[in-house]
């Protein structure tokens, strides 16, 4: 099996003992990302939607980095502290991923490092 780390300065470094995401035999598996800023490693004040914005920039820098782009993401996992926000992150989630929709879980969960309103992972494939 080929594996190699996935790195990037254009998204936050991790806050734990893991990869920002790992490629596996064409796969790019990319770890739970938060509102953290990549430049200075503090988390984002301000809106939902800025927050949001935060995270999926990140995604997409991961992603980028490890060969892959927006459109070949087939799995996205998202964690909530509030599904009143769901239609809001749905109208950022389309802007990024436009008809390529992946497959895609939401749940509402009570807590989040640092207490982020929002977590996301995904999964993509890069051969």
């Amino acid at each position: 099996m080929e594996k190699s780390i996935i790195m990037t300065d254009k998204a936050p470094k991790p806050v734990g003992p893991y990869s920002q995401a790992v490629k596996a035999n064409g796969w790019l598996f990319i770890s739970g990302q938060i509102p953290i800023d990549p430049k200075t490693g503090e988390l984002v004040e301000g809106s939902f939607e800025v927050q949001a914005r935060t995270i999926f920039d990140s995604l997409k820098a991961i992603i980028e980095e490890g060969g892959a782009s927006l459109d070949r993401v087939v799995k996205v996992t998202i964690f909530l502290t509030d599904m009143d926000r769901f239609a809001e992150l749905n109208a950022i989630y389309a802007e990024y991923f436009g008809e390529s929709c992946p497959a895609r879980a939401c749940v509402e969960v009570n807590r989040l490092p640092k207490d982020v309103p929002l977590e996301i992972e995904a999964v993509a494939f890069c051969s």
